[in-house]
């Protein structure tokens, strides 16, 4: 069974930085391409990155130079550090195990971040 449990979230200034966490486990988790998708308040969701089994990754525009994901095959854990903040960044940050904005039941619980000051 696959759980994802997402850490990390809370309320920033603009500009500030966090970083998310995201546990895995009940898969191979070194095996499969691992994403990021946010939603905002009233909005469908949002892809944000992925990262292969290999590390190499890709972004979408809004956050390209910004964020950048992150794996760590040994622990099980995904990561994404966020940098330079705007408040358009708030939303709902779900974990994924897949591409694009894999199906929902391969989504963590979510962590919140907040951009305002």
């Amino acid at each position: 069974q696959v759980q994802l449990v997402e850490s990390g979230g809370g309320l920033v200034q603009p500009g500030g930085s966090l970083r998310l966490s995201c546990a895995a486990s009940g898969f191979p988790f070194s095996s499969h391409y691992m994403s990021w998708v946010r939603q905002a308040p009233g909005k469908g969701p949002e892809w944000v990155s992925v990262i292969n089994p290999g590390g190499s990754t890709r972004y979408a525009d809004s956050v390209k130079g910004r964020f950048t994901i992150s794996r760590d095959n040994a622990k099980n854990t995904l990561y994404l550090q966020m940098t330079s903040l705007k408040p358009e960044d708030t939303a709902l940050y779900y974990c994924a195990r897949g591409q694009a904005i894999p199906p929902r039941n391969y989504w963590g619980q979510g962590t919140q971040v907040t951009v305002s000051s």
